[in-house]
């Protein structure tokens, strides 16, 4: 396995805690009425929100795709490579899976944006092929770039990626799984090891916010 960390902790900079809204009182009311928002299933909920660092990069077929175009969506994003032997393939496919357990209507309040951390490796033929063996075709912007534009993107999302030293065919690196609101802000953090109804769930919860 390429070490893709499964525990969210050690990853954390900042402190990571579910959200709790206090309840409002009822206007011209003589009793006090109590609301509790629904609650995210994310392992992980950024109190506050922070907002989403930028990201800017062509895609395989080298179309520009920008974050910020997909204001009003729920945005799911995350960093893989195409020749991965493990965790990689299995984030692509229980991605796929959320979006089939959420339907049609709610899969189109949410796009997931997936960004190379192999330059060289990710090459258009070999992302064509990822994203239709995993069936993602139309349904995930795979992003890709040289070295310095992809290095810019992980340092900015606090990504973690390095050859394998001992196997320079893989890649080191962090697997979460970034979850942004519909106003750009990042708040949910789900493991590369995540349960696709936990996103289902919540994809609804981001787009409201």
């Amino acid at each position: 396995m390429r070490r893709h960390p499964r525990n969210l902790r050690p990853l954390l900079s900042v402190a990571v805690a579910v959200l709790v809204a206090a309840g409002a009182s009822a206007c011209g009311s003589s009793t006090t009425a109590q609301t509790t928002p629904p609650k995210f299933a994310a392992e992980g909920v950024l109190t506050p929100a922070q907002p989403a660092p930028a990201l800017s990069l062509r895609n395989y077929l080298g179309e520009r795709v920008n974050i910020e175009s997909f204001r009003g969506k729920a945005v799911l994003v995350t960093f893989l490579y195409t020749h991965c032997p493990d965790v990689c393939p299995l984030i692509a496919s229980n991605l796929r899976v959320a979006q089939n357990l959420m339907g049609p209507a709610t899969a189109a309040k949410a796009q997931i944006i997936i960004v190379s951390v192999d330059p060289k490796g990710d090459t258009r033929k070999s992302v064509a092929t990822f994203v239709a063996r995993h069936e993602l075709l139309g349904r995930a912007k795979y992003l890709v770039g040289s070295a310095p534009e992809l290095a810019a993107v992980w340092k900015a999302w606090g990504v973690g990626s390095e050859r394998d030293v001992k196997q320079p065919a893989f890649v080191n690196h962090s697997g979460l799984i970034y979850g942004i609101t519909a106003t750009g802000r990042r708040l949910t953090l789900y493991a590369s090891n995540f349960k696709p109804s936990d996103i289902a769930h919540d994809v609804p919860l981001l787009a409201a916010r």
